[in-house]
């Protein structure tokens, strides 16, 4: 067999070089195995896939595996040289997304590689690696064998570049498992010709005994895949229903797993197998079989004897998603409408762990949505989602009183494009589980209340001015009003159709009678249940007037208890179905409203408790202004979270609803919810400029900078998109900012670096001085240095006039050294004045000045300047005075030193050789001892012939310093462009500062 070449693909194992190589010792088999060991070493000896080896660092067992039907079948045990592998990334294709990409096409064709792993080479270097030992003599592998660590990596990745026009549009390929599809029959040829000629150019071989052509349906990845959609695989279903029942822990956990391998074609099973997980907790021999057990496991039979044909989406298409809640699991699952049914696509259900069990229904139906989201995000992310729930999930997860979690969830679900709708009649086998959203068994009074006749007017005077449904949804509502001296306020209890009770306090910020506080509450209450997306509500109130009024039985005389009882009836018409009742006080007592209330309810509903304040009655009517509004970067948003309301393009509409779930509406107004912190208040630009200007300059400013102002500008509660460029544009116009801003410390220029094109063409001149004075009374220092070479001259001067400064470059550059190119010194009286110029010009020498305060341009002599400063602090101790006769010192031996930038001392690049040092004469080296006057003519002579050479190298050493020292310099740059007509702030200098501000004064003046 040819197989893959090498320029194509080969195996490498990357041996971690750490790992100590492990020789096994050899194993001793019947003879049976011997047999068919010979046999199997003398076959691949034969197609040359193996290969004697020779002193192997890794050396493994065979390990002879029976067949199912007849025969062995030859294993090597490569567990150490595994451990010695790193893993190999390469990504696997998700299993389910291939079998949802076949299924659905009317011709398939399943192909399977012929020794697939052996058609791809070892590398050359790992081949010895694979070695083996066996009775015979020692192998290794020349092809890639089977149980090597990340061979099925390498595989993949050769299959996806030699197919890779095909992969996604006619053919699947997971690893050396191929299928070739086609949507309709005439299809199937060319598509299968285009396969074809890529194994023919390639050289691949396919086994004929496992390969089937032409086929309407098929095994693929452990599915039957059919036009009609997605089976199971029908030997794990009989393997579930031949078990018997289950009497060790082992039989349950085979059963366990069994169910684990078809979860996505059964319907709430982690309900389903919840008896087999409880009879494994607390044992681990023996087992409990209950008759719960027993039951589940008939009624998991009965199911996987009809499991549902699974159904693949296409694009475009609307998926609906059913929730389901238990004690202990949430679930779900995904329905594609076609011809007027719903046909499942994939079943979701997850155990509940350890707190979650504990969360609050409404809580539970959320996760069970992120749950859905999280395991379907290929589905939820190509199409869009409609969730079919009665409950108030979506008012839930943005109301602002929700917990830490309900708002991460809501942020994770925003990438989707997600809707919520009411349930209709439910069609079809596929969600008969899925019936009711909250499992528990549930008796509740607030049901029995809905679904008993009404007792006689005499007794508690109710009327019913709506007709209720019982079959649809009914939310409960109860309430009750107080007012003593202590303060006003109410109670309420919300109950939802599935028992979940929400209880609210509320605490009046102004004064009301009691009848008062009795229609606030029933006003709170009907908010709230229009808030939750009531349609029918059933109310239960102790106030016999509120009641009765609100029945027409009473009429309202007051002016104050009109205007409420309007305002409750308009609240009330907004429902499609309602009803009012009055209870007696032993169930809804005055003392304490919100206690008294929730006593009346069934134990072990989930209590949620909000306290809010009520700042003015609800009769009365809010102060509007008019205003010219103008569209904000709020509106999508705030449209989007008020009425579901998107833009009409696609993009934009998709980037709203991602960004939305950051953001809530509480009063009308817009916050977006912190990282960490409460949430900010949502404001226009202009709202902003008085933000930051109140930050800024208010009472308590600080005049700080654009990142602190926009940090506290978010402390205090605030947010909109552009706050970091309007903060910095604000500091940037500030005057008092400007004019007290500290003095920029990162350069605004990249770094220039200054080179010498050869030696002693450039020098750099410099003073140093007044010191402590010396013989001669000298006090100053003149110091040149070569850019090229480093090499420093020196000499001290009693005064330091132009005449000096002329004689010591005559002296001791141009009667040495030559006559440079240029000289670059700074704007001292010394250096330019017209003498100098004049002796430099008559010698052709450029003389350069360095920029006025900015001795950095010069930097090469002040880097000289510092090391001798340093090292005459060094020698002299306390005698300074005698700074000029070290001075010569100090010179030799910075010429003598090694220099980082150049990789050379300046005495070598200047003279081709390395001086004598004194402690040579001391303590004679091998150049001092073995002295040979000729000899050493004859080095001196050849070091001269290569200065060149070593100057050249150390002149792309020292290019090579210079830009790494630039490159870190330049990371630090802030660039300050101007341009010619921008105003400008100066820096205060001594001479224009006001000596009475003193350390109060501005740092900047202007502007100019």
């Amino acid at each position: 067999m040819p197989g893959i070449s090498p320029d194509i693909i080969s195996h490498r194992l990357s041996v971690n070089p750490a790992v100590r190589p492990v020789r096994q010792k050899r194993r001793a088999y019947d003879p049976e195995r011997y047999e068919a060991m010979k046999a199997e070493v003398d076959r691949l000896s034969s197609i040359r896939f193996i290969r004697e080896v020779d002193y192997p660092t890794w050396l493994a067992n065979v390990v002879m595996v029976r067949k199912p039907r007849k025969g062995w079948r030859m294993c090597v045990d490569y567990t150490n040289l595994n451990r010695a592998c790193p893993k190999d990334s390469f990504p696997l294709p998700r299993i389910d997304q291939l079998v949802d990409a076949t299924a659905g096409h009317a011709l398939l064709s399943f192909m399977d590689a012929y020794s697939g792993y052996n058609q791809i080479f070892m590398h050359p270097e790992d081949q010895a690696h694979t070695s083996f030992i066996t009775d015979r003599g020692l192998y290794c592998y020349k092809v890639m064998p089977f149980g090597l660590k990340n061979a099925g990596a390498t595989y993949q990745r050769l299959v996806n570049h030699l197919f890779a026009p095909l992969i996604g549009n006619t053919m699947e390929v997971y690893v050396d498992d191929m299928l070739v599809k086609s949507r309709t029959a005439d299809q199937h040829i060319p598509n299968l010709s285009a396969m074809f000629t890529i194994l023919k150019q390639y050289k691949m071989r396919l086994n004929p005994t496992k390969c089937a052509f032409g086929v309407a349906s098929g095994k693929f990845l452990g599915f039957m895949i059919s036009q009609r959609g997605i089976e199971a695989n029908p030997e794990k279903i009989q393997a579930i229903l031949d078990m018997t029942i289950p009497k060790t822990v082992k039989d349950i956990q085979s059963l366990t797993g069994r169910v684990a391998a078809l979860t996505r074609f059964i319907s709430k099973a982690t309900d389903r197998c919840a008896p087999f997980f409880k009879a494994l907790k607390g044992t681990k021999r023996n087992i409990t079989w209950t008759v719960e057990c027993a039951t589940a496991f008939s009624e998991l039979k009965e199911y996987m004897g009809r499991a549902p044909l699974l159904s693949t989406p296409e694009h475009g298409d609307i998926l609906v998603v059913y929730l389901s809640v238990s004690a202990s699991a949430v679930s779900s699952v995904l329905i594609r409408s076609k011809d007027n049914a719903e046909h499942p696509v994939h079943y979701v259900s997850k155990a509940l762990q350890d707190a979650e069990v504990r969360y609050p229904d409404i809580e539970k139906l959320a996760f069970s949505l992120v749950v859905s989201a999280r395991r379907l995000r290929p589905y939820f992310q190509a199409h869009t989602i409609h969730v079919l729930t009665n409950q108030p999930l979506r008012q839930v997860l943005q109301k602002p009183e929700t917990s830490g979690r309900l708002v991460k969830w809501a942020i994770e679900l925003g990438e989707f494009d997600i809707h919520y709708k009411p349930r209709p009649a439910m069609r079809g086998q596929a969600v008969a589980d899925f019936l009711s959203e909250f499992t528990e068994p549930q008796a509740s009074a607030a049901t029995q209340l809905t679904t008993e006749p009404n007792p006689s007017p005499s007794q508690d005077q109710t009327l019913t001015k709506n007709t209720l449904d019982l079959t649809q949804p009914l939310w409960t509502l109860f309430v009750d009003g107080s007012s003593n001296a202590q303060g006003c306020g109410a109670g309420l209890v919300l109950v939802s159709p599935d028992k979940v009770a929400l209880e609210y306090a509320l605490r009046f910020k102004f004064h009301a009678s009691n009848n008062e506080a009795e229609y606030e509450a029933l006003l709170a209450g009907l908010r709230l249940a229009k808030e939750m997306d009531a349609k029918q509500i059933q109310i239960f109130s102790d106030s016999q007037l509120v009641v009765y009024q609100v029945n027409q039985d009473f009429t309202a005389k007051d002016a104050s208890m009109t205007a409420y009882l309007q305002h409750a009836r308009h609240l009330l018409a907004t429902f499609h179905a309602h009803s009012i009742k009055q209870v007696p006080r032993s169930e809804n007592s005055h003392a304490d409203a919100l206690a008294r209330l929730a006593s009346a309810l069934e134990q072990g509903m989930g209590r949620h408790i909000h306290i809010e304040f009520l700042a003015q009655p609800s009769t009365q009517a809010p102060l509007i202004c008019t205003i010219d509004h103008s569209p904000t970067w709020m509106d999508p948003i705030f449209q989007f979270l008020q009425n579901q309301t998107l833009p009409a393009n696609l993009a934009e509409a998709r980037r709203v609803r991602h960004r939305s779930a950051r953001y809530l509406v509480i009063n009308g107004s817009l916050y977006k919810r912190g990282f960490n912190l409460p949430y900010l208040r949502c404001l226009t630009p202009e709202e902003g400029h008085y933000v930051l200007r109140e930050i800024h300059e208010g009472i308590c400013g600080n005049h700080s900078g654009a990142r602190s102002l926009a940090h506290k500008a978010i402390r205090q509660g605030y947010f909109w998109p552009s706050l970091h460029t309007d903060a910095q544009a604000f500091t940037q116009k500030s005057d008092k900012s400007q004019r007290f801003a500290s003095i920029p410390q990162l350069p605004a220029e990249p770094l220039t670096a200054m080179v010498s094109p050869w030696p002693f063409a450039q020098w750099g001149l410099d003073l140093i001085g007044p010191m402590p004075e010396g013989k001669g009374q000298v006090k100053y220092a003149v110091v040149a240095v070569d850019y090229f070479t480093k090499w420093a001259e020196a000499e001290a001067l009693a005064t330091i006039t132009a005449a000096r400064i002329e004689s010591f470059v005559w002296q001791n550059i141009v009667c040495r050294f030559g006559i440079p190119n240029s000289i670059v010194t700074d704007n001292g009286r010394q250096f330019d004045n017209a003498k100098f110029k004049q002796f430099c010009s008559n010698l052709k020498i450029r003389l350069c000045f360095a920029s006025p305060a900015h001795p950095q341009s010069n930097g090469q002599v002040e880097a000289i300047n510092k090391i001798i400063k340093k090292t005459l602090k060094t020698k002299l101790d306390k005698a300074k005075g005698c700074w000029p006769e070290l001075l010569p010192e100090v010179l030799w031996s910075y010429r003598t030193t090694f220099s980082t930038s150049t990789g050379e001392t300046p005495f070598s690049l200047s003279f081709g050789t390395e001086a004598v040092a004194p402690v040579e004469i001391g303590q004679p080296t091998y150049r001092t001892s073995t002295y040979d006057a000729t000899a050493n003519d004859e080095q001196l002579a050849l070091n001269l012939d290569f200065i060149d050479e070593l100057r050249d190298q150390s002149s792309m050493r020292n290019v090579a310093y210079k830009q790494r020292i630039a490159k870190y310099y330049d990371s630090r740059v802030k660039p300050r462009a101007f341009k010619m007509g921008d105003w400008v702030m100066r820096k205060v200098s001594l001479a224009t500062k006001n000596p009475n501000e003193g350390t109060l004064g501005p740092t900047w003046e202007g502007p100019y």
